[in-house]
């Protein structure tokens, strides 16, 4: 991946629906040779897709978390069923597993507070091999959805 490919991506993260024209204008090459590298980009995996970013509170979700969750233990069938269990969970939007203690990190959005705690109680706890959640507010976005650096 060179300077160009990297000018490219950083494009289409700032503006993801850039028609290859307009593409190919931001990084000062013709149409053809853009389009050939935009097509290389994903088929090697660096785009890994094109979608749209909505706005939680848009439609709705205005309370989010962060849950921080232990396992019991971390032998490979407690990790997939728990890693497969949240998977299934459509109000986790995240869901990164950590070196150390806590084990994982799970982003989450609901509407309000009570459904946080429904969803914590009912959901969240009952994920296979938890052994502790804890969990803190998030009040404010302050960098989010920034694209990759160069």
């Amino acid at each position: 991946m060179d300077a160009l490919d990297r000018k490219i991506l950083t494009e289409l993260q700032l503006d993801g629906r850039l028609t290859v024209t307009e593409l190919a204008a931001r990084v000062k090459l013709s149409v053809s040779p853009c389009h050939r590298r935009l097509r290389d980009l994903e088929r090697e995996g660096a785009i890994r897709g094109y979608r749209a970013v909505v706005d939680p509170a848009a439609v709705g979700l205005n309370f989010e978390a962060l849950v921080f969750v232990t396992l019991h233990w971390e032998d490979a069938d407690t990790v997939s069923a728990f890693e497969e269990g949240v998977a299934g969970v459509p109000h986790v939007l995240q869901a990164q597993r950590l070196f150390g203690d806590p084990d994982y990190l799970l982003r989450v959005a609901t509407t309000d507070l009570a459904a946080f705690q429904q969803l914590y109680d009912r959901q969240l706890a009952r994920l296979p091999g938890v052994q502790r959640l804890n969990s803190t507010l998030v009040m404010k976005h302050v960098v989010d959805d920034r694209p990759l650096p160069e």
